[in-house]
């Protein structure tokens, strides 16, 4: 699922039946909810679906569903040039150790000096430039260790998490976020990269939140977006390694919907072990 480490091949597909994957179209499937999770077990104790009138669903949170994906007008100028320098360095359009001003970026973009060094500002803070006095901002240069080390530091928060929710959270609840795994696809199959770090991002902000925890989802979010930088050197991430990684999406979505807790640690786990290659 991660974008911006370098790989070497392509990651085998899993094994026939193991885990499900979506359309090769990135057409959106329907989303069944086993019986098990929607009828009820022996001796009346439900099991999933909608709670009967003034019960509610074990295990169910209480806080509102996450929002579905929609287009949001900026008309900060600063928040278009972020979104595009952000952009261009999932691309590679910015190459890593390089210098670039503002007034020169300013003038690709087609905007004045100043939103251009706001953004560059920003970017400074999340750790993607670096300030260089009278010169300029340089894109940081960034190894395999740096990436090792924030794969490691997003498994230890996103890893319990998602095997808690997988516990707790109802089948039709994970249905909802069926649109967003679909998402993933749809970018990974054009190969655009950084439709498919948004994408990305968007389904695992959508995932943690079900958790309640809104200071957990922006520490995670935060590490994901640095973890999608590219590397000092290496290969652009191929089409193939993001349908990979996007089948991985809807191959966990499936498993959380049938509440199958072992193929959910083994995806979670390797979705985490894959983001440092």
């Amino acid at each position: 699922m991660e974008q911006g480490s370098a790989r070497e091949g392509v990651r085998p597909a899993y094994a026939p039946g193991a885990f499900s994957r979506a359309p090769a179209d990135g057409r959106t499937r329907e989303c069944r909810v086993p019986e098990q999770a929607r009828g009820e077990r022996a001796g009346g104790e439900r099991t999933g679906g909608r709670p009967a009138d003034g019960e509610q669903a074990r295990g169910e949170h209480t806080h509102s569903e996450p929002p579905a994906p929609r287009a949001v007008q900026r008309h900060s100028v600063r928040g278009q040039i972020l979104d595009a320098l952000r952009a261009a360095l999932v691309d590679g359009e910015l190459v890593p150790g390089q210098v670039y001003s503002a007034p020169a970026l300013g003038a690709r973009f087609g905007v004045s000096a100043t939103p251009v060094r706001e953004a560059m500002q920003r970017l400074a803070v999340e750790g993607a430039v670096e300030v260089v006095p009278n010169r300029g901002f340089r894109v940081s240069e960034r190894g395999p260790r740096e990436l090792a080390e924030l794969a490691e530091v997003r498994a230890l928060i996103e890893v319990p998490v998602m095997l808690g929710l997988a516990r707790t959270v109802p089948a039709h609840r994970w249905c909802g976020l069926r649109p967003l795994a679909e998402a993933t696809v749809t970018a990974a199959a054009v190969g655009d990269r950084a439709a498919y770090a948004e994408s990305d991002r968007a389904f695992h902000r959508a995932v943690l939140t079900l958790s309640g925890n809104e200071q957990l989802v922006a520490v995670a979010d935060e590490l994901h977006r640095r973890s999608q930088w590219p590397l000092m050197s290496g290969p652009a991430t191929r089409r193939a390694d993001l349908l990979a990684d996007a089948s991985e999406h809807t191959a966990l979505l499936d498993a959380l919907v049938s509440q199958d807790l072992v193929v959910v640690q083994a995806l979670v786990r390797e979705h985490f072990a894959g983001a440092d290659r």
